[in-house]
């Protein structure tokens, strides 16, 4: 995998590495690649497509929640494949050789994730609104996603791991979405990380001993 610089993706980026609401914070980052493998990814790729084919060798279709019809598609491994790839050109340091074809989702469209962005980026949006004046947060980010992976050609996955193997779940973390936008054809894909912090937390005023339920009813009547 290649990391690829596009302009439209910083000027968003810039805009979302702190977004301060007060009590929280929201980030966001994206980030493009090239599905061409470089380095260690061969041979990393290698592993994971046996890991796969051991497990399809193992497993039964009469699972519950079972991806194994899902994975005897060739086609179908290659993209597991490349997102667990991207996953660790993101996170270097970190171990994703225990993810599983379950903890991707493909969204049904578009919509499906511009309900998710605007439910939860409202704030952050607003705040673009003002610093920018013009197009919305949503369709900036339509428009660079659309240079870089054509939106209308993409399959669109989010990532769901568990809680206690996520990369992403930062101390203080009140929601958080990680989203791939993955264009076959011209072998791209770009990922979409976005996340809300509690400023509580961050500093201080929030001991370890608080449970998350007590977390949880602390922002209960924010505003996300």
């Amino acid at each position: 995998m290649k990391y690829l610089e596009y302009t439209p993706l910083d000027r968003i980026n810039d805009f979302l590495s702190d977004v301060n609401l007060g009590e929280r914070t929201v980030k966001g980052c994206l980030e493009a690649y090239s599905c061409k493998h470089t380095g260690t990814d061969k041979k990393l790729s290698l592993s994971l497509e046996h890991e796969i084919l051991d497990y399809l060798g193992k497993s039964s279709d009469t699972e519950s929640s079972s991806p194994v019809e899902y994975l005897c598609s060739r086609s179908s491994r290659r993209t597991l494949i490349y997102l667990i790839l991207t996953l660790y050109h993101m996170y270097p340091d970190y171990d994703f050789s225990a993810v599983n074809a379950h903890q991707f989702f493909t969204e049904e469209s578009w919509d499906s994730f511009k309900q998710i962005f605007e439910a939860y980026m409202f704030e952050a949006s607003k705040g673009w609104v003002e610093a920018n004046e013009g197009s919305t947060l949503l369709d900036t980010l339509y428009k660079a996603l659309d240079e870089v992976v054509k939106l209308a050609e993409c399959e669109i996955y989010s990532y769901c791991p568990d809680s206690d193997a996520d990369p992403f779940r930062e101390r203080g973390a009140i929601w958080s979405f990680t989203f791939f936008f993955y264009n076959r054809k011209l072998k791209r894909v770009v990922s979409f990380r976005f996340s809300c912090l509690s400023n509580l937390v961050a500093e201080g005023f929030l001991t370890d001993g608080i449970g998350y339920e007590e977390d949880g009813e602390i922002f209960d009547d924010m505003d996300m």
